[in-house]
This record gives structure tokens, C-alpha cells and sequence, in this order.
């Protein structure tokens, strides 16, 4: 197994990690705080093509691999860019695998159409806290036994987000039309197995962002620790801070492995990509809760103060895994993929 990059996918994190740094500087972040969404840079986003990478050329898209799309994720994670693209790019993804749903593929391609995806099943008919909700056009979710999608018309932002941590654009979806045209996309068996591939992608992608996340953070935290002066000596000399940062830096390794691994498998080795997508999914949400928490308290009490980027991350790092839903559910699922899987094999 060779996790190098390839040149092409290292023009694609350069290109980027570009983008975001131009475009999704930390102002526009604060700027961004009460919506959590910011509809400029999204169209910007789709002037370069982000929300069609990932769609299949028969249907105008670019044929992106998921590593390829873990990259942009990695890249917008790092600046905090509001644009909730793991749930984006999913649902793109979700509708163009299906009759149903490719009639929305040409205006997500051009940016017109914002598309969401709900990671969690609706509860009585109601997409909860769904990503996205507040400005997406189209929400997908699984709905009992089908999988649906629902669309609506009028222009974003469509409701004011649910408050929240993350400062993401949370909102409840009724999917019994109220909201908007239902349209089924999937049913039983069929509909289950799309759904858990599309979680699978969210979980990688969501990783992805989540590493970059932690990769800025723990860069923060350093400038920080090698700026401050304390007893005539910088933060950086004492020993307990060296040993924190040691810690951290050799688990980001870890991470951007493991998140490299995830989104390779999935066109590579299919039969590991479920275990794989909650490994990176779980990994990363620790260690940026834990990275951005270290480096706001080596800001001491300036950290919790609004004008310091670091709070952001540490917002974000703890509400971005919650939209799934409780973490012990998805310990059981990364057991399920890996006990289901061997049990298969012995079989």
C-alpha cells in the first residue's frame, strides 16, 4: 500500500489550499458566525468546480476520487471555511446515483442549487439538526424504509439556524412535503445500502476537515507558545508544553494517515472502507477536541476570549462530530464493520 500522493493530487491540495487561504480568510469566518454559511464564497466554490468534483462525467461532473475530495475537505478544514462541504459534497454524490435525484445534478454542478444530507435517520417524519438545513435547496435523508429527498424553492437563507456550538446552519427538515417537493429516491434494501455509504463518505469527509482542523490549531497553538514571553523565557522552553505539542504532533501524523487510508479505500479496497471511514471519523474527532483544547489554554485566559481565533476551533472541533449524533453509536458501528466484515470472511 503507497498512501504517497500522487502528482495530481498534490496540484489538487496546492490549488486548494490556495483557495481557502485567498478566499476563507479568518475574517470571513467571524463575518459568517450568525449563519454559519457564506452564500459568496459557495458560489466562488462552484466557479472552481468543488460541488461537481465528486459527480460522475455522465452526468457533467469530474470524476473525482473521495481521496481527491478528502483534500479539498483537509484544505477548507484548516481555515474553518462555512461551507459545510462533507454534507454537500455527499449529497451530491447520493443524488446523481440515483434515477431520481439526477434531475438536481445539473444546478448543483453550477452552484444554483444547494444540496444537504441528514447523516442521522429522520425521527417521526423530521430530519433533525440536519447540516446545512438552513440554506440548502435540497435535503436527503432517510426517511423508514425510503430514501428521500426533499426540495424547496425561494432563495437561502431559508430559516434561521438552531444555536449552536458550532455556529453551523442547523434546521429541522419535515419530509412529508410541508417543506418542499418529496421525491423518493430509494426503498428498502436499495435505500439502506445507499444510505450507509453515503454516512461512510460523510464520516471520511467530515475526518478530513476535522484534521485540518487540527492541523491550523495545533499551528496556532505553536506561533503562540513560541511568541509569549513568561519569567523572561518564551512558553515553548518549558518542558510540559514540549511534551504536549510532542504528543499532538506525532498523532496528527497518525491522523492524516488514517485519513488518507479512509478516503483511499473506498475506491481501492471497498471491503475496508466502512471500518476505516469510523476509525478516521472517531480518530480525528478526539484529537482535534484535544488539539484545539491544548492550544487554547496555552493562550491561558485569552483563549476564551471571542477576539482569539483559537475559540472558533475548539467550538468547531467539539460540535462538527455531533451531527451525527451520540459517539457510543458510532463505537458500535466501527465494531459492527469490523466483527460483520470477519464473520463474513470465517464464513
Amino acid at each position: 500500500m503507497d498512501l504517497a500522493l500522487s502528482e495530481d493530487q498534490r496540484s489538487v491540495r496546492e490549488v486548494f489550499a490556495d483557495f481557502f487561504t485567498s478566499e476563507s480568510p479568518i475574517e470571513r469566518v467571524r463575518d459568517s458566525e450568525e449563519l454559519g454559511f457564506d452564500l459568496k464564497l459557495w458560489t466562488l466554490a462552484a466557479d472552481v468546480g468543488i460541488p461537481s468534483m465528486g459527480i460522475s462525467s455522465e452526468f457533467g461532473g469530474a470524476d473525482a476520487t473521495l481521496l481527491d475530495l478528502a483534500l479539498v475537505c483537509i484544505e477548507a478544514g484548516k481555515t474553518l471555511a462555512p461551507l459545510s462541504l462533507p454534507e454537500t459534497l455527499v449529497a451530491g454524490l447520493v443524488l446523481s446515483r440515483t434515477t431520481a435525484g439526477r434531475q438536481f445534478v445539473p444546478q448543483i454542478i453550477s452552484g444554483d442549487v444547494i444540496a444537504t444530507m441528514s447523516p442521522r435517520p429522520a425521527i417521526n417524519g423530521i430530519a433533525t439538526l440536519a447540516p446545512a438545513g438552513a440554506v440548502a435547496h435540497v435535503l436527503v435523508a432517510l426517511d423508514g424504509e425510503e430514501l428521500v429527498c426533499v426540495a424547496r424553492s425561494g432563495s437561502t437563507p431559508f430559516a434561521t439556524p438552531l444555536k449552536n456550538l458550532g455556529s453551523a446552519p442547523l434546521a429541522d427538515w419535515s419530509l412529508d412535503g410541508s417543506d418542499g417537493q418529496r421525491t423518493v429516491l430509494a426503498r428498502g434494501v436499495e435505500a439502506q445500502q445507499l444510505f450507509a455509504q453515503a454516512i461512510c463518505e460523510w464520516k471520511a469527509l467530515t475526518a478530513a476537515a476535522l484534521y485540518g482542523l487540527q492541523a491550523r490549531a495545533l499551528e496556532i497553538g505553536l506561533a503562540y507558545v513560541l511568541e509569549r514571553r513568561l519569567f523572561g523565557t518564551t512558553l515553548a522552553s518549558f518542558q510540559a508544553i514540549q511534551h504536549r505539542l510532542a504528543d499532538i504532533s506525532v498523532a496528527s501524523v497518525g491522523a492524516e494517515l488514517l485519513v488518507l487510508e479512509a478516503a483511499w479505500s473506498r475506491d481501492v479496497e471497498p471491503e475496508r472502507f466502512a471500518a476505516l471511514a469510523d476509525m478516521a471519523f472517531l480518530f480525528t474527532s478526539d484529537l482535534a477536541v484535544k488539539t484545539a483544547r491544548e492550544s487554547l489554554q496555552f493562550h491561558g485566559g485569552y483563549g476564551y476570549t471571542l477576539e482569539y481565533d483559537i475559540q472558533m476551533y475548539f467550538r468547531r472541533a467539539k460540535a462538527w462530530p455531533l451531527a451525527i449524533g451520540a459517539r457510543q453509536d458510532q463505537f458500535m458501528s466501527l465494531a459492527s464493520a469490523l466483527f460483520d466484515s470477519a464473520s463474513t470472511v470465517e464464513a
